[in-house]
Parts: structure tokens; C-alpha cells; sequence
């Protein structure tokens, strides 16, 4: 699970689906991205970033 990355978004005020909209991908896609069953590609990691705050390598770390 990306702890750090669920912790910021909750931080950020948002629920997973107001992420995966912002994100434009599916609500689905960013559930898999946030317990650590995908990946993503690096665009979404920087969309992440600048939304956070947070740099993505904390955000991608799994705990």
C-alpha cells in the first residue's frame, strides 16, 4: 500500500474519485495506483506531485 500517497490526498481534502478525475483516469485505475497493484507512468507521478506537493518518490514508496 503507497501510505504517503493516500495520506496526501486525504490531506488534499479529496476522495479517490475527485483524484481519479483530476487525474483523468478511472476511479478503478487510481484504487490499483494508490494499494500498490499498478504503477502508472511517470506523467500521472508528476501530476501527483504538483497536486500534492509532495515529491513522488515519496509518494510512490510502498509500506
Amino acid at each position: 500500500m503507497r501510505k504517503n500517497l493516500k495520506e496526501a490526498r486525504q490531506k488534499a481534502g479529496m476522495t479517490q474519485q475527485q483524484m481519479a478525475d483530476k487525474l483523468k483516469i478511472s476511479l478503478r485505475y487510481y484504487q490499483n495506483i494508490e494499494v500498490g497493484d499498478r504503477t502508472g507512468d511517470f506523467s500521472l507521478w508528476d501530476s501527483l506531485e504538483d497536486i500534492t506537493g509532495i515529491h513522488q518518490r515519496v509518494l510512490r514508496e510502498l509500506s
